[in-house]
């Protein structure tokens, strides 16, 4: 949503010196299972050997979607390598088997039983049962067993500081800090976002030129009307990250159908900006649902998505709607694979009443939906709506001035870092 309809809703390391992966005299010969956390197997989803499909945790089965061969730093399973998904060197990208390429993406070396990524300087991480990349721990998710290598201590290693990784993020990758707020302008906008303790914030637009504040800016490009060579510009002047579409399968918001968008996308692309996907109103795991065509017609079309941007809005104020809210969350990450953005949320009845919850369920949902956010390795970022509590947004803002915070306002101030 954004704050043009809401009153209308409302009232109505690189990895040098390892050796090939880091073990033994590991080759072409050595073919096998690769094991981690609870013996189980790395295995190629539906031992499908397309190009893109997942690669997950499975119980050992002895198949040849289980059978690894390392060979040169690569390691391949049906005739396919492993492979870091658009190249990515964010948290939380998906690993995929791929056509081999000999790409950075496709390089793996291992040292304590871990599997680092020569492109990104990251490990091979086992978020449940989907792989990605993470910042190395050392944690039992980030420990391998090889072929022709030895069992991985059950301790996490120390790590030398000189083999942290020195390849640089990805372009436009977020700092560690997690809580945003998306804003409209009123009066205190500045002064609130630095008393909130908010680290990024947006305004559903292009620019912040009427909306500074202290804390990195991120634009968005709103509907297919936003796509014009002068926003596209002006975009890339404003920082390194963009939000894709919003609400396009909303009716009053960016209101868009997925071929519109995939059509418009390239020109997204070509920002070289790091994108994030259209923020769906509701279903982004939904099979067949928006968000879904969108994925799969990107990576039909070999489009580059960086991030899930997800909207979310309870209407249960009971003490279940932070677990509610994170399930939802937790499940678009299982089905993409990638890092997640919240870009809106909140605790509103659209269609029944109560409209609002109390401000004790308010502060307590604010409270511990915060520490999950904060807690879940696959959330970037997160972003409460809204932060003013002027007019009509009182019931759910943060702060009606820059110094004055609503007791929802104190919760989120107090939450998050």
């Amino acid at each position: 949503m954004s704050r043009r309809t809401l009153a209308i809703l409302i009232s109505s390391v690189v990895v040098g010196g390892l050796g090939v992966l880091g073990i033994t005299a590991a080759s072409a010969a050595d073919a096998g299972p690769i094991t981690g956390a609870a013996g189980r197997c790395v295995d190629v989803a539906g031992a499908n050997p397309a190009a893109g499909t997942a690669v997950q945790l499975w119980d050992c089965n002895g198949t040849a979607a289980q059978k690894w061969t390392i060979d040169g730093g690569s390691v391949q399973a049906l005739g396919k390598c492993l492979d870091v998904a658009a190249a990515s060197r964010a948290d939380g990208a998906r690993v995929q088997i791929y056509d081999c390429n000999g790409t950075g993406a496709q390089k793996w070396s291992a040292t304590g039983g871990r599997l680092v990524n020569a492109g990104s300087g990251k490990c091979l991480d086992a978020d449940g049962a989907r792989l990605q990349i993470w910042t190395c721990t050392g944690n039992p998710n980030q420990l391998w067993t090889v072929p022709g290598g030895t069992a991985p201590a059950t301790t996490a290693p120390a790590t030398p500081a000189t083999t942290a990784p020195t390849t640089p993020p990805a372009p436009g990758a977020p700092a560690a800090a997690k809580k945003g707020v998306s804003t409209w302008q009123f009066t205190g906008l500045s002064g609130a976002v630095q008393d909130v303790g908010a680290k990024w914030y947006y305004n559903w637009g292009t620019n912040n030129d009427s909306t500074p504040a202290g804390a990195e800016f991120v634009p968005m490009i709103w509907d297919e009307n936003v796509v014009t060579p002068a926003n596209l510009a002006k975009v890339k002047t404003e920082g390194s990250t963009l939000l894709g579409f919003n609400e396009p399968d909303l009716a009053g918001q960016a209101e868009m159908s997925v071929e519109q968008a995939l059509d418009l996308w390239p020109q997204l692309q070509a920002t070289g900006m790091r994108l994030g996907s259209p923020a769906v109103a509701f279903g982004g795991n939904t099979p067949g649902g928006w968000l879904d065509r969108f994925m799969t017609g990107a990576e039909q079309r070999g489009l580059r998505v960086d991030f899930i941007t997800l909207h979310w809005y309870g209407s249960d104020f009971s003490s279940a709607a932070a677990g509610q809210f994170m399930g939802y969350v937790q499940a678009v990450h299982d089905r993409y694979g990638l890092p997640i953005w919240v870009t809106e949320y909140g605790l509103m009845n659209f269609t029944g009443t109560p409209k609002f919850p109390s401000t004790a369920q308010i502060t307590a949902f604010i409270t511990e939906s915060a520490r999950r956010l904060e807690a879940a390795s696959y959330v970037e970022r997160y972003a409460w709506f809204s932060l003013p509590a002027v007019d009509d947004s009182v019931d759910y803002g943060l702060y009606r001035n820059a110094t004055t915070p609503t007791e929802a306002g104190k919760a989120y101030r107090a939450a998050g870092r």
